[in-house]
């Protein structure tokens, strides 16, 4: 009887170390380090490289409002890794297949309510599943994560009744963290800052959960972030923290921090330099019958040839898919903000509009919610404009400094 009870404590212990980690994730961060991290209940675990045990570092200790966090960065050599059992898929050096989103949490904001209990009104986990089925090399997050930022209002307990809200680990979970699980099992990802990531909003999970840098629960919440980049392989990509650089008003202190960046970009990695910060310089929203559009703060920081080294810009922030083409020698423009909050609308034909005052030479909009998946070729990158369902709704060439997406 003594030798039937040992083994069955032997194997209920697995699983209920596994029960421990509530989400875990691989995240692509300066110089291309890849780190593991694992939202825990308990102590951190441990994860197996390559036959050997190596453990997880308590990254943010828990507190009021949040689990612990843990991590550890991956060697660049390991061939195999496994977490609980559980494989993680690793970073590849040059990713061919690149998933893009962005904007993706469910709005409850005073009287803004969106339903966040009717998948057709929020879609985002279905958006995060069909990602995960493509099996992307790397999904790129061009920010925005939790809209979550009031309490449900009593007229709308049939939308969001139930929902959390704040800046805490329940509600980070209940926006990005349990719909994205089959997104962050599948693929490393780069996560950018957004604006619903300042220090007026959600800024200190956002450091806590998906900073770049080491988190220090006793620091102020840092209003922004240097760039880095990671390479992979035939391009580089530069990780841009604009996330407090207002888009109708000129902020001259943080303008002068822009240009000093943007002037260092080819300091900071070689070209083709692929851009990726929450804001577009430029992107296109219909307000009524008005077509508006362009960050004055980042417009007033540019500088003439600052973006000679880029390749591509990826932003989010305008709650469309855009594809845009500048004159001047500027770099084409891909908008990714449709992943799962409220819609905004543009013009379906961008081209000749005034966004801040550069011209778009050449654009398209799409309707709808969905994601991107750009794919590289032997010349040139096609890009896939995915919808919720997965269903390709058009396709884009990104080559020779420019998009094209000609309809079927």
């Amino acid at each position: 009887m003594r030798k039937h009870a040992l083994a069955l404590l032997f194997l209920l212990a697995p699983v209920a170390a596994r029960a421990q980690i509530i989400s875990h994730w691989v995240q692509m961060g300066p110089g291309g380090v890849a780190e593991l991290r694992a939202v825990t209940a308990g102590t951190c675990p441990e994860a197996v490289m390559d036959g050997h045990p190596v453990a997880l570092r308590s990254r943010a200790e828990p507190d009021a409002n949040f689990q612990r966090l843990c991590s550890v960065a991956l060697p660049s050599a390991v061939a195999q890794i496994s977490l609980e059992g559980v494989a993680i898929t690793l970073p590849k050096a040059a990713p061919k297949r690149i998933a893009v989103l962005g904007d993706t949490g469910c709005r409850i904001k005073d009287g803004t309510v969106q339903d966040c209990n009717d998948p057709a009104k929020w879609p985002f986990p279905r958006v995060a599943g069909e990602i995960a089925a493509l099996k992307p090399d790397l999904v790129i997050h061009v920010g925005d994560y939790l809209y979550r930022e009031t309490k449900c209002p009593k007229r709308d307990s049939v939308a969001c009744g139930s929902s959390p809200y704040g800046d805490n680990w329940t509600t980070w979970d209940a926006d990005f963290f349990t719909p994205a699980r089959p997104l962050l099992e599948a693929a490393p990802i780069v996560l950018v800052r957004g604006n619903h990531e300042d220090c007026q909003r959600a800024g200190l999970g956002w450091l806590r959960l998906m900073g770049p840098q080491a988190y220090d629960p006793k620091a102020a919440c840092d209003a922004h972030l240097a760039p880095y980049a990671i390479p992979l392989g035939p391009m580089n990509l530069v990780v841009m923290d604009d996330a407090d650089a207002p888009d109708q008003l000129v902020d001259r202190s943080a303008s002068e921090v822009y240009r000093g960046e943007f002037q260092n970009l080819s300091k900071l990695a070689p070209a083709p330099i692929w851009l990726a910060m929450h804001r577009p310089i430029w992107g296109a929203v219909k307000i009524f019958i008005l077509n508006v559009g362009g960050n004055r703060t980042l417009i007033a920081s540019l500088d003439p040839g600052v973006l000679s080294p880029v390749a591509l810009m990826l932003s989010g922030h305008v709650h469309t898919f855009e594809a845009l083409n500048y004159g001047s020698g500027l770099p084409p423009q891909l908008i990714a903000g449709n992943g799962g909050d409220k819609l905004d609308s543009a013009e379906a034909d961008l081209s000749g509009l005034n966004l801040g005052g550069q011209i778009v030479k050449d654009g398209i909009s799409l309707p709808g919610f969905g994601f991107l998946l750009l794919t590289q070729r032997e010349k040139d990158w096609r890009v896939d404009v995915h919808s919720v369902d997965g269903t390709i709704v058009r396709v884009c060439t990104l080559a020779n400094g420019r998009i094209d997406c000609p309809e079927k």
